[in-house]
């Protein structure tokens, strides 16, 4: 029988759970006449936040955290999980700290442009941890910042497939991903990133802005429209959301059944808006509002 762990000693200085555990699971392997049963051991990093929510990650290979988070119940825990302080004191904690302190390294280097160090170190974590998402964004921006847009576009694909990257904490940085995709003129990866981000972050006018941008760049301006509309929805006096609806009026290039929907969504918490002054579009050399 697995022996139950003592909650006291699953508590940290902080009084929130944090460490090593262990599972175990009985398993088939062959078939037939050749079928036998076999013990599986898994090992997990678990961490407890200020709210009390428990959160598991499996280790990999390298012995670091790694892949899908999922959240389990304190009854999970005590019933299916034993800690393993040793092994997380000498093996994992140390290598996430050097995981650490090698990001922290090479974020550094790309912040003051010495891309090619902050590669190496990049890549050093990646070959630690693939999935991991700071490194992952890291290198993506760097190969962005040196134009190098093939390799950007294997980095944009190995994200959108990682849930953990459009979790809240990484906000900022999958935020500066998507308008260095745009930027770099890769437009329609920008427009699927942000979509991806989307199925995870519906409620966030930014968002939404910055899909109306790529869009805009597409020339899908009916998109473009859309998403404004979205922004002012859940965020009625969003300033660059009213001021690139208008340009887009004003540049006469918005379709005429969605004139009205435009001046009820600026009428509706702004009170009535001036219209801007009619004068003669030119969208080629135009230039929409700044980013977020």
């Amino acid at each position: 029988m697995m022996q139950q762990p003592d909650p006291k000693s699953l508590q940290t200085p902080q009084d929130r759970i944090k460490g090593v555990f262990s599972t175990q699971e009985i398993r088939k392997v062959g078939t037939g006449t050749t079928q036998r049963k076999t013990v599986y051991k898994g090992f997990y990093f678990i961490e407890q936040d200020d709210l009390g929510n428990i959160e598991c990650q499996p280790l990999n290979a390298n012995y670091v955290p790694s892949g899908q988070k999922r959240k389990i119940s304190m009854e999970e825990l005590m019933e299916k999980f034993a800690p393993e302080p040793e092994f997380y004191l000498n093996s994992v904690y140390p290598k996430m700290q050097e995981l650490q302190r090698t990001i922290d390294s090479a974020d550094a280097h790309r912040a003051k442009g010495e891309t090619f160090s902050a590669e190496y170190e990049y890549g050093a974590v990646l070959q630690v941890d693939e999935e991991n998402v700071r490194a992952n964004f890291g290198i993506g921006l760097t190969y962005l910042q040196r134009g190098e847009n093939n390799k950007a576009d294997d980095i944009f694909g190995r994200l959108v497939k990682l849930d953990a990257a459009f979790a809240p904490e990484h906000k900022h940085m999958f935020n500066d991903f998507g308008i260095n995709l745009r930027k770099a003129r890769m437009y329609e990866q920008s427009v699927i990133y942000y979509n991806r981000a989307l199925e995870m972050t519906v409620d966030d006018e930014n968002l939404h802005l910055n899909v109306a941008r790529a869009l805009f760049e597409t020339k899908d301006i009916d998109g473009c429209v859309e998403h404004l509309l979205k922004a002012l929805d859940l965020a009625p006096k969003h300033e660059q959301a009213t001021k690139f609806l208008l340009w887009l009026v004003e540049k006469k290039l918005v379709a005429a059944d969605a004139i009205a929907r435009i001046r009820q969504a600026l009428e509706q918490e702004n009170g009535p808006k001036q219209e801007p002054e009619d004068r003669t579009p030119d969208a080629s050399t135009g230039q929409a509002p700044a980013d977020a």
